[in-house]
């Protein structure tokens, strides 16, 4: 199938993209110290030059003691790391590119290896890692008070960088996806609740603040997911009217885009119809969406973490879904992590040029 509908340009407010792709984020955790180096900048120019539309950085922590859980992973406060995303942003604009960082915060997701950092007191809606799993410590009024304003400084200064737009990371059971998942949000104040309303203040007043911070016009971006990493079955919505409670609450506190992880695109988000989850955020709050999730890979990324391999796979379904309107927006992770000019050889039909995705990719930044 002809691959021109990724090829079409997209506007909104105040950013426009040549086309339809978005790199995905990908946690690369090559940043010593928190300061995202020449090679990073590198790393994302070279996608930026090769027909990406919009590039979405790695998670990169905001300023909050135990926002993220790796000295390795760069961080969006301080001087030298945010002249470090000063050089990333003008080396993707110099390659013809748009970025957003992605803001992030790990909430009480201990971190793996030698290098982790093990705080005691990692934030956390209830002190849970997972339903009845302990770690980290409830968070404090003031705690949750001073996460709202670290994502808020951290997104006006991305505007001030000179990036396109911002997203926040509330997917795949982090800290914001923690006060959205029952499992995990126990409060008996106004964080949390029986109801995905009421679980989902806590993003709400984020993106108002965000939204005050850098001003009506600046594309604001959300990531979130059902699947959990804790729990890949687990379900925020169970049904399309409470998705429709929990998106609408989410754009109508500011939110323009919605980033919608799955695993894999193709499978359907409720019983009788086929969209997934990027199509009924789209039918159900009308915002633009991103749908990701195995794009141009057989397999899918959890298994790859195994050392599953995957090869290239067909962009029909993809296409006729994005042709047929469900969503906006396409996010391409593991494809164009392992190739860079994975844009550029579908533009031009050059598919036997495909690269397979192999696991070593992601431990380099080529």
């Amino acid at each position: 199938m002809p691959a021109d509908a990724l090829f079409q340009p997209f506007t909104f407010k105040g950013l426009t993209l040549p086309n339809r792709i978005v790199m995905a984020p990908m946690t690369r955790g090559m940043s010593p110290g928190g300061v995202a180096t020449p090679e990073v900048a590198a790393y994302y120019a070279r996608r930026a030059a090769a027909e990406v539309g919009l590039i979405v950085s790695e998670g990169t922590g905001v300023e909050r003691a135990v926002s993220l859980n790796s000295p390795n992973i760069p961080r969006f406060h301080g001087d030298a790391e945010l002249a470090a995303w000063k050089t990333v942003i003008d080396g993707v604009h110099a390659a013809g590119g748009r970025m957003a960082p992605q803001l992030w915060h790990v909430g009480a997701i201990p971190g793996r290896g030698d290098d982790a950092v093990h705080p005691d007191d990692h934030d956390s809606p209830s002190g849970l890692t997972a339903p009845g799993v302990p770690h980290g410590a409830p968070m404090s009024d003031a705690d949750v008070a001073d996460t709202i304003a670290a994502f808020a400084t951290a997104a006006a200064d991305a505007e001030r960088l000179g990036f396109d737009a911002v997203e926040l990371h509330g997917a795949h059971g982090y800290l914001i996806d923690q006060f959205f998942w029952e499992g995990t949000n126990q409060r008996e104040d106004g964080f949390g609740g029986p109801t995905i309303a009421e679980r989902s203040r806590f993003a709400a007043e984020i993106i108002a603040a965000v939204r005050k911070a850098v001003g009506p016009d600046f594309p604001l971006i959300i990531r979130i997911s059902q699947w959990k990493q804790q729990d890949f079955a687990v379900r925020v919505a169970t049904t399309p009217k409470e998705m429709e409670t929990w998106l609408t609450t989410l754009t109508d506190a500011g939110a323009d885009i919605i980033h919608c992880s799955q695993r894999r695109f193709w499978e359907p988000e409720f019983e009788g119809s086929d969209l997934n989850f990027a199509g009924w955020a789209k039918k159900l709050t009308g915002a633009p969406t991103i749908a990701v999730g195995s794009v141009g890979l057989t397999g899918e990324f959890i298994a790859s973490y195994g050392g599953e391999g995957s090869k290239p796979a067909s962009l029909d379904e993809l296409l006729r879904r994005l042709d047929r309107g469900d969503f906006d927006l396409v996010g391409v992770g593991r494809a164009l992590l392992q190739d860079p000019q994975w844009a550029v050889k579908i533009h031009q039909g050059r598919t036997d040029e495909l690269m397979d995705y192999d696991r070593s990719a992601i431990m380099s930044l080529s």
